[in-house]
């Protein structure tokens, strides 16, 4: 799938950033951001390696959360400027108006294979039929891993509703999958390969198929208030993230080093790992389909307009 090519927001601005009050030295600006151990962040990474943020006057911080909920809370509360996470709790605090989000830029969609619910041999759960009742480890409750799963489940006339959820760290999971904590889990590329490589996990099926194939996944957020009194700072990034992603597109295997450093996996894993599908750009009708999915399931219990977001 190419880069969806609809621009995130019509801001302008290069050269010196000067709407920022988070001045680092003399034409720079300081933006902290929040992230996670995954690999759609591969073309952040990209940008931090190759100097592509100071060649645009921005001096990056990063932090890691655990979570795409966490990562929200982090710049809701004004601890970061930026939050990736995947989208539903951007969607999330925008339903409940417990903050003014504005989404940037877009990072990942779910590409064949990447988003996948694994169980380990010897397990009761053989197939999607025997999951109602079983415990499904996911990253956080509301989040992208409990959606695609609960919509996969309910295409294949399976009771969602029965499932208990048990939350746990991607990095974490398929250690815990053998110990048996989980009867099943939900998990992203690179876990998905380094689970079967590493604890011989059985994939039960790709959540990204049917009223789910493509959905988008991930992207970064900014307050409405931060986008407004840093809006060059706000271009900036993303003209970072729009080099940086068509770089990764272009070139698989300058991204998988970064997979083995960020990502916390092996060489090999890092080769033959199904990626996500990279993007940068937001293609408002595409992202829509995620709020219109968690009002479905209960997540939120009202609509949210992605176009009033961006």
């Amino acid at each position: 799938m190419s880069i969806i090519g609809v621009a995130v927001l019509t801001l302008s601005g290069c050269g010196l950033l000067g709407d920022s009050d988070n001045s680092g030295t003399a034409g720079t600006t300081t933006v902290k951001i929040s992230v996670m151990p995954t690999i759609d962040l591969a073309p952040f990474h990209l940008a931090m390696r190759n100097g592509y943020f100071e060649a645009e006057g921005l001096k990056i911080e990063s932090s890691v959360a655990p979570s795409g909920p966490a990562s929200v809370a982090k710049m809701v509360s004004g601890e970061v400027d930026i939050a990736y996470g995947s989208y539903t709790p951007f969607f999330t605090a925008k339903a409940q108006n417990t903050a003014d989000i504005k989404i940037i830029a877009a990072c990942s969609s779910a590409g064949p294979s990447s988003t996948m619910v694994v169980t380990v041999p010897g397990s009761s759960v053989k197939s999607i039929t025997d999951l109602p009742g079983k415990r499904v480890a996911v990253t956080a409750r509301g989040t992208m891993s409990d959606l695609l799963t609960m919509s996969a489940l309910k295409t294949a006339g399976v009771d969602y509703q029965s499932i208990q959820w048990v939350t746990m760290p991607f990095p974490d999971t398929p250690a815990r999958l053998q110990r048996g904590d989980v009867d099943a889990a939900f998990l992203t590329e690179p876990f998905v390969t380094q689970a079967i490589q590493t604890v011989g996990a059985v994939p039960l099926f790709d959540t990204a198929t049917g009223p789910t194939a493509g959905l988008p996944t991930a992207g970064y957020g900014a307050t409405a208030a931060y986008v407004a009194s840093h809006g060059q700072a706000v271009a900036a990034f993303q003209r970072v993230m729009d080099r940086a992603t068509t770089e990764a597109l272009a070139d698989r295997s300058k991204i998988e080093p970064l997979l083995v450093e960020f990502a916390k996996v092996t060489p090999e894993i890092a080769k033959s790992t199904r990626l996500l599908t990279f993007e940068s750009k937001v293609d408002v009708p595409s992202i829509q389909r995620v709020p219109d999915l968690m009002r479905d399931f209960g997540f939120i219990n009202q609509r949210v307009d992605v176009a009033s977001m961006i």
